[in-house]
Parts: structure tokens; sequence; C-alpha cells
């Protein structure tokens, strides 16, 4: 059997990209952060879960449309990454965050940004300057 065979197809396109299951690690990582913050901060912490559930979310919602779309999708993702950088500063200032977790955060934050303006490029490199949903061979041995 070749790797083609060996590879189980996903009917969510989605689902073959790394930038996907990195916003899922990253949602799993903020849940389990965010369950140390004091009760008097909930909406903190519910902002900070509802934005890192954003950013695979509009990876999830762009992936079906046009490729222009699909972009713009992906432009807000990294808006929503920025927006839990800013969590994660209010969080650390607070005292909510070790500096560790601060760091970790961040790094983590930085990956999906790089990722996402690869697949971003890629995109935009690929597009014909028609409006059509992106191809079979822009991502599945990417490093997204």
């Amino acid at each position: 059997m070749n790797d083609q065979t060996n590879k189980q197809l996903t009917f969510f396109r989605f689902e073959d990209l790394r930038i996907y299951h990195k916003a899922l690690d990253y949602i799993i990582w903020v849940q389990m952060i965010t369950d140390n913050f004091p009760a008097i901060d909930s909406k903190l912490a519910d902002g900070f879960c509802s934005t890192a559930r954003r950013i695979a979310l509009d990876i999830a919602e762009g992936s079906a449309r046009e490729k222009v779309h699909f972009v713009s999708h992906l432009k807000e993702a990294k808006s929503a990454i920025r927006a839990c950088l800013v969590y994660t500063t209010i969080a650390y200032k607070n005292s909510y965050l070790t500096e560790a977790d601060e760091e970790d955060s961040r790094n983590q934050l930085m990956e999906m940004t790089k990722m996402l303006g690869a697949l971003i490029t890629s995109l935009q490199k690929n597009s014909s300057g028609m409006q059509e949903q992106y191809d079979d061979e822009v991502y599945p041995a990417k490093s997204w």
C-alpha cells in the first residue's frame, strides 16, 4: 500500500490542517489555565476561552469558502490570536498566570501566527485571481 492509500481522508478538509490542530491544543491549554482564575474574574476567563475558540472556528468556517473569503477568515483567526495575547498579558499582570505560563502562551500564539501567515501566503500565491475554492494541493503535506 502506498502513503495515499494509508492516509485516511477527512470529509472536512480543515481537519487536515496542522494549524487547526494547534488551535485546538491552544483551546485546551487556555481552558485548563483559566480554571485557576479566581471566580471574581470569570468574565476574563470566559473571554479568553471564547477568543481562543475563535481561532479554530475561523479556520473551520473559512475553509468551505472561496479562496478570498478563506484568506479573510484566516486573517480573522490572526486577529483572535492577537486578542489572546492581550488576555495573556492581562492575566499575567493580575498574577493569574506564572511567567512560564505567559511565555508558553506567547510561544503558542507566535507559532500559530507564523503558520497562518504561511497558509495565507500559499493561498494567495496559488490564486489565479479567480475566486475559487482552495485546491487539494494547497496544504496536505505542508507544515501549517
